[in-house]
């Protein structure tokens, strides 16, 4: 087995966001994400399938989620889960150096529930 450092081996292209399948399975598939200062396009919102776990490495990205009130500010270290079919738009990463993501996709149909570490009543306090 090797090892793959999530951080290093950034692509140099900064003019779109760099996504990168690392395993791909039966209800899952786990990517790394790089941006460089990357949005959503106006108007535009994901609408996902598939529920998600995304982490942010490195840099910084904002959130916006149809129906709360605040947006999910991420920075190195930090964790959002969001359910099949949640809404959200990303509404800006790091211009100044690339934010780096891990997005773990799961399969709607085997009921992924997260814990309270990523419920939104944990969050909120």
């Amino acid at each position: 087995m090797s090892v793959f450092n999530l951080l290093s081996s950034l692509p140099r292209t900064v003019d779109k966001e760099f996504i990168e399948e690392l395993i791909v399975g039966r209800g899952i598939r786990i990517e790394r994400i790089v941006s460089f200062g990357q949005a959503s396009p106006d108007g535009y919102w994901y609408d996902q399938e598939e529920a998600e776990l995304v982490v942010v490495l490195s840099g910084n990205a904002r959130l916006t989620i149809e129906g709360e009130n605040e947006d999910r500010v991420l920075g190195p270290g930090d964790a959002t889960y969001l359910p099949a079919h949640c809404r959200h738009r990303v509404i800006s990463t790091d211009a100044g150096s690339p934010t780096v993501w891990l997005a773990i996709f799961f399969d709607s149909k085997l009921d992924p529930i997260p814990t309270e570490h990523l419920s939104v009543e944990a969050r909120r306090r």
